[in-house]
């Protein structure tokens, strides 16, 4: 499977934000921060990384998997009585629209460069099958081709029957099932099968969000990074990290984008098959029938509300 590599880490990004302008009026509102209002008055849009984070990897020769947001808009696609509740702000204010021509074109220059292109499923679809097959069809109508994997938002699961929707959709892998507030292999450290078939789930080993900010802390965020990075060597394991866009802004997020590449090159120079899930999981030898049903005490139902 590792065909001689040490270990496998596979390289994610969940486009959730890639407009900073959008989520301004957000912080303006709950948190009373004008500062962002500031920054979108003046035309600035730091979030949209894209650019730097594709010649970053190129730079390395790696690729990754970026994974795309359909989500519902506040005040067009919920209640009145959502609109008075800062969470739903959060999670529904400040998103971005697949139709948006930036978002289109980027979603063919990533599928053309290698990249690949992936589903990140809205909120609320995790246990909404006939949401997420819209999400996924609509992603695919851009895209000209099929997608097979990707991640649910806020990494919301109901195990194992968010995972029969993807397999049902013909999704190959979900990636999950995972933390953001912790780092490392409790979750396992290679794919689990839950239905015994060709079905694959790519444990999160490590969100950015979850380690000592790099801004602040930069070296004790590395020496955790590189433990776990040891450690997947000497398990032989397999291994997602997951890094936001915005999170390679250096105005808004200094320190993120420096660790990033020594994360990759760290493994690189250890030997590691650095690259997207889908790719990965070309390289997996999968049982040609279902042999059993998902274990549900196997797994933990990680739905972060």
């Amino acid at each position: 499977m590792l065909d001689g590599h040490s270990f496998a880490l596979c390289l994610t990004h969940d486009v959730d934000r890639p407009y900073k302008t959008y989520q301004s009026g957000y912080y303006a509102v709950t948190e009373r921060d004008v500062s962002h209002l500031t920054a979108a008055l003046r035309g600035k849009n730091p979030y949209w990384q894209f650019e730097e984070l594709l010649a970053l990897e190129d730079s390395l020769d790696v690729r990754s998997a970026f994974y795309f947001l359909d989500e519902q808009n506040l005040f067009r696609d919920r209640p009145v009585r959502d609109w008075l509740d800062p969470g739903n702000w959060k999670r529904y204010v400040g998103r971005y629209d697949l139709s948006d021509p930036n978002i289109v074109d980027l979603i063919r220059e990533l599928d053309d460069g290698g990249w690949e292109v992936g589903l990140h499923g809205s909120y609320e679809s995790y246990d909404d099958p006939e949401r997420l097959a819209g999400e996924k069809q609509r992603i695919e109508s851009i895209l000209g081709g099929e997608v097979i994997g990707g991640r649910q938002h806020y990494l919301n699961l109901d195990v194992p029957e968010t995972w029969r929707h993807h397999a049902d959709l013909g999704l190959k892998y979900d990636a999950s099932l995972g933390s953001s507030s912790t780092y490392g292999f409790q979750y396992g450290d290679s794919i689990h099968r839950p239905f015994g078939d060709e079905f694959v789930v790519f444990p999160l080993t490590i969100m950015e969000v979850a380690l000592p900010s790099p801004t602040e802390h930069l070296e004790r965020a590395w020496r955790e990074c590189r433990a776990v990075l040891d450690e997947a060597r000497e398990r032989e394991a397999i291994t997602t990290i997951l890094w936001h866009p915005r999170y390679f802004s250096e105005t808004d997020f200094p320190g993120y984008r420096e660790l990033y590449r020594r994360i990759v090159e760290y493994a690189l120079e250890a030997g590691a098959w650095v690259g997207p899930p889908a790719e990965l999981y070309d390289r997996l030898d999968h049982p040609p029938e279902a042999s059993g049903e998902a274990a549900t005490s196997d797994y933990k139902t990680t739905s972060q509300h």
